[in-house]
């Protein structure tokens, strides 16, 4: 039967919530699987329905499982595939919504410099990957992405040609490198534009740009990835319903 460690200060259902997002961290689920029912784990961990019901709860109400009437409790796949289009808006000539391409211009083992390293837990100077990205709406950019990645977790991704592989790289990560992002947290600011992202956006230096800085993580809260995105001033757009 497994022990559950930690402090053992803790409620029971608080020990079993820890051990169930190291086990999901750790592929014993994957996303949009279910877990085992309450009364299997009950069973498992030899411990009351209701107390295992409160980690689930706990586990429910962070976004890590959701609960499907009918059906069970899931690995929640969070959708990060609209989030930046949630801040710029790209529209045709008849208003009508665009979405953009993408294309990777590299990918390259670096050492992480200073801001990247902190926010992914490294060493300044180690051993890091970045990723270079472009969205397009035909042949003119609109957002510009630095990508900083640990090494040691994607070094996969320096033996494929990731252009060829969609546009979307958390599936990548996911499929390549086994390491899945389940939770970002994003930081709005604005800049002129320095003269690599001016050329990268094709715009003239010092032009007002929107960076939104994200900080990704898997399930058990640990940083996977740290990006910068940079896109025109014009595209911007910010909204919240107050009510």
């Amino acid at each position: 039967m497994p022990q559950l460690s930690g402090d053992a200060r803790l409620p029971r259902y608080q020990l079993l919530r820890d051990h169930l997002i190291a086990q999901i961290a750790n592929h014993r689920w994957r996303p949009g699987e279910a877990i085992a029912t309450e009364a299997a784990l009950a069973s498992e961990f030899d411990m009351s329905v209701g107390t295992v019901r409160k980690a689930v709860d706990a586990l429910v109400a962070e976004g890590v499982l959701e609960r499907q009437q009918g059906r069970g409790t899931f690995i929640r796949r969070p959708q990060f595939q609209s989030s930046l289009f949630r801040f710029f808006r790209f529209e045709g000539a008849h208003g009508e919504r665009l979405m953009p391409d993408s294309r990777i211009l590299s990918v390259d083992p670096l050492p992480a410099p200073a801001v990247a390293a902190q926010a992914l837990g490294l060493q300044e100077g180690e051993q890091a990957i970045r990723i270079l990205r472009v969205r397009l709406l035909g042949a003119q950019p609109v957002l510009a992405e630095e990508i900083w990645l640990s090494r040691a977790l994607f070094q996969p991704l320096l033996q494929v040609e990731l252009n060829t592989m969609g546009p979307l790289l958390y599936p990548i990560y996911e499929s390549l490198c086994g390491q899945v992002v389940a939770s970002a947290e994003e930081v709005l600011t604005a800049e002129a534009a320095a003269e690599e992202h001016a050329r990268l956006l094709q715009l003239p230096v010092q032009t007002p740009v929107v960076v939104i800085e994200r900080l990704a993580r898997d399930y058990a809260g640990n940083p996977l990835e740290w990006r910068r995105s940079r896109g025109h001033a014009q595209h911007f757009r910010y909204r919240i319903d107050i009510r």
